[in-house]
């Protein structure tokens, strides 16, 4: 299908055509009460298309390509596009040809495979039983190989093989539930033991007795997928298209200092712990790229469209690998610095209130706890949180000297899978506004 692609573009020299083909496997675990619920192994092979005749465009997408369906699809097309509305900012498609090293990779999916899987979740199962909790969770295997072809010569080609580990360990009595995460492309750096400890400790401190806190403002101890999750809701300032559309908090503000010395964050795809990019969705060489330095903002994330509309430098970044500095305190030292405080394990169901000023609004949840005289004391109800997420990072005062890889998944469709890299931070002054009364 590959080489047909390149021909259509040949056909059509008064077109411009941009294809993105993908085969696309998977093998899908689910576990339930510590039972494998369901195991799904499939694979796909689809095809999106965008056909511009000069700046007017029309995009499609289908399974199971084949030579005939696309003439005929191509064919509908130019029998409408001249009555859709142009595009004015529309100039021309990636035109960058050069590429990556476009490696090959391990398919994780044979490595990894469904009987690997069921031994590691029953010594997991096995290990937090004793406390009264059950596992629940997904344990996903990917392998993607994604052509990106158009009409300017690109003829590119991107292999990716994800691992992800989500395990949930739920409290049989009082439902406190508490998360452990793996995610990567390398299975060799997966430390099941370590894995298992991480998640039994969580497990033993969610024992304890459950209690509401009072509205208002807290020293607490943000973990690794918390400030991941922060930073990635920010990516959307971080965009150039938010940029154009005046929703940018970082509007104006490059090279200009907006959050604490300390806090300095890179988007890396090649970083050996996450799970690695070749190309932007355009075909550009994705590459490392400073985003935040010593508190400076310093680059927008820019793809071949904004970049030429708004006349900026593109660097096909996208945000899909974040790593934040680590900093010089052991995470029990950042605990024991605190009076009173929380400590956040995870976020869940937040919404924008207002974009461009960050403000956000959502609820914690997989393991709250009260910090009391330096020590975790008690289980804390979820807690909802309206807050400015750059008002959280300025108040970032203390960072861990170590960093962790957290996983993303979608957990529908192809199942998209990313990964962060960072540290716990603690924040001055995070603003709880009131308790669920719910675990």
């Amino acid at each position: 299908m590959q080489k047909e692609l390149i021909k259509i573009c040949e056909k059509y020299p008064q077109l411009k055509l941009n294809f993105n083909y993908k085969i696309w496997e998977t093998d899908f675990l689910r576990f339930y009460q510590s039972q494998i619920n369901y195991n799904i192994s499939k694979t796909s092979i689809s095809l999106s298309t965008t056909i511009y005749k000069g700046k007017k465009s029309y995009s499609f997408s289908f399974k199971d390509p084949t030579k005939e369906i696309l003439q005929n699809k191509i064919d509908d097309v130019l029998k409408l596009i001249d009555q859709l509305p142009e595009d004015p900012d529309f100039i021309d498609l990636e035109d960058d040809l050069s590429k990556s090293a476009e490696k090959e990779k391990i398919n994780n999916i044979e490595k990894v495979s469904l009987d690997k899987k069921i031994e590691i979740l029953k010594k997991v199962s096995k290990a937090v039983e004793s406390y009264d909790f059950k596992i629940y969770g997904t344990f996903i295997c990917n392998y993607k190989t994604l052509y990106i072809i158009n009409s300017n010569g690109l003829n590119k080609r991107e292999i990716s093989s994800p691992i992800y580990l989500e395990c949930k360990a739920v409290n049989q009595k009082n439902e406190v539930t508490v998360l452990e995460v793996y995610g990567g492309e390398r299975f060799e750096t997966f430390n099941e033991e370590e894995f298992t400890s991480n998640l039994v400790e969580k497990v033993k401190t969610a024992t304890g007795e459950v209690v509401d806190v009072e509205a208002g403002e807290y020293e607490v101890v943000l973990a690794p997928r918390c400030i991941g999750d922060y930073f990635m809701y920010l990516e959307s300032s971080i965009h150039a298209q938010s940029l154009d559309s005046k929703q940018s908090f970082f509007e104006g503000k490059i090279d200009e200092k907006v959050f604490p010395e300390n806090v300095t964050i890179t988007d890396d795809p090649k970083h050996p712990e996450l799970i690695n990019f070749d190309y932007n969705e355009d075909g550009h060489i994705y590459k490392k790229l400073p985003i935040i330095e010593n508190g400076v903002f310093k680059n927008f994330f820019v793809d071949n469209y904004y970049g030429r509309k708004l006349k900026m430098k593109k660097n096909g970044s996208e945000g899909g690998a974040l790593v934040m500095d680590t900093g010089d305190k052991e995470l029990g030292e950042i605990i024991g610095s605190i009076k009173k405080g929380l400590y956040i394990s995870s976020l869940h169901y937040m919404n924008f209130i207002n974009r461009k000023e960050t403000s956000i609004t959502g609820l914690t949840r997989d393991g709250t706890f009260l910090i009391e005289d330096g020590k975790i004391t008690k289980v804390v109800n979820n807690l909802r949180f309206t807050e400015n997420i750059s008002d959280i990072i300025k108040g970032i005062t203390d960072i861990e000297n170590k960093a962790y890889t957290i996983p993303y998944s979608s957990n529908y469709g192809e199942f998209g899978i990313y990964s962060v890299r960072m540290p716990h931070v603690k924040v001055n002054g995070f603003k709880i506004s009131s308790s669920t009364k719910t675990i």
